[in-house]
């Protein structure tokens, strides 16, 4: 596709296994490296993005490493998804400002200040909002010149299959940017159906001999009898009282309904996090087969392409890492969406002298 307004050179900070680093390029913006202390995210960045990967702890990235990567064109990008487990609700009883991840957000903010692009974004988890962190910020960019616009992205809106929410910020110096209207209506949202229906049944236990990463976790005898007695978008509460946990007995525990739960065909999953491969983590449960999901069923509603691949051909697929991987990303989709507010951004400003 040809445009009138110039390429965008792009940097991904905490990249991972290259979600956001793969939408933003189907949106047509040139991604020229991805940084992460993970080095088993090297070998899905790189083969399926063809950029080189750069392991290394961001505090100590230097603002000249960024600038050398980015070149010399006159539209450059700093996006970047800093560690949510800080800033998640599931660690909202822990003392946040503790952690060492919470240090990412201000090395984020160093390297936006020192580089100076004329293009942010930033993707996290909503409760970053209720931060001072975040206050802190969206100042820094206001006092460094951006224009910014900051939402709460639900998912589906946007064609991706799953009922996850985030915070989407975006901020550019060329004017006022925001994200690009919703896709989807209600009665369009993609179902679990749609997205993994095609795979090729298995077991609990068992990997696809055609597709390495259609593999799924085993289970015991007493989860396999839970999940036969579990209905599509049930819960533990559809079980004979021999299969219910001690847990759930007590009267803390009954309003935990959304574990040991099978998903719904006709309806997006729910959020795919890192460990959507357990049955008992959450409503992971396959839809009518007995297992939980599989790791290239959960890459599939975290809209990876079907022939992205997460280790190399020669390598055995350990569960555990590869789900990190995958819960971890950034959507594809919702980072091709995000590449496309910023394209149509630029298309708006193109008569912009600045550009």
């Amino acid at each position: 596709m040809n445009h009138s307004y110039p390429k965008v050179s792009a940097i991904d900070l905490f990249c991972g296994a290259g979600g956001l680093t793969h939408g933003l390029i189907n949106a047509g913006i040139s991604v020229r490296a991805g940084f992460d202390v993970d080095e088993c995210c090297r070998y899905p960045f790189e083969e399926n993005n063809e950029i080189p990967f750069v392991c290394e702890d961001i505090s100590v990235t230097t603002v000249e490493t960024i600038r050398q990567y980015l070149g010399t064109s006159s539209v450059k990008l700093i996006a970047g998804c800093a560690p949510c487990q800080p800033f998640s609700r599931y660690t909202q009883g822990k003392n946040a400002q503790d952690s060492d991840k919470w240090r990412m957000l201000f090395e984020f903010m160093r390297l936006i200040e020192g580089v100076n692009p004329e293009l942010v974004t930033m993707e996290n988890v909503p409760q970053l909002r209720n931060h001072s962190i975040y206050k802190d910020f969206e100042n820094l960019l206001i006092q460094n010149g951006y224009k910014i616009s900051s939402s709460i992205v639900f998912a589906p809106n946007y064609g991706i299959p799953q009922t996850r929410n985030r915070l989407v910020l975006l901020a550019s110096k060329f004017g006022e940017i925001k994200l690009i209207p919703p896709t989807h209506t209600v009665e369009e949202y993609k179902s679990v159906y749609e997205a993994i229906a095609h795979l090729k049944e298995i077991d609990a236990g068992r990997q696809c001999e055609f597709d390495p990463l259609h593999k799924a976790s085993s289970l015991s005898a007493l989860n396999l009898k839970r999940i036969k007695s579990s209905k599509p978008g049930g819960s533990w509460q559809d079980w004979s009282d021999a299969l219910i946990t001690d847990c759930h007995k007590k009267p803390e525990g009954i309003s935990y309904k959304n574990v040991y739960g099978r998903m719904s065909w006709d309806k997006p999953s729910p959020t795919i996090t890192t460990q959507f491969t357990g049955f008992g983590n959450g409503r992971f449960g396959h839809p009518d087969q007995n297992r939980a999901l599989s790791l290239r069923e959960g890459a599939l509603l975290q809209t990876f392409p079907e022939n992205y691949r997460f280790t190399s051909p020669n390598e055995c697929v350990t569960i555990k890492n590869v789900a990190r991987m995958i819960g971890n990303a950034v959507p594809v989709e919702l980072a091709r969406v995000i590449g496309l507010s910023i394209q149509r951004h630029l298309e708006t400003q193109q008569n912009d002298t600045r550009i």
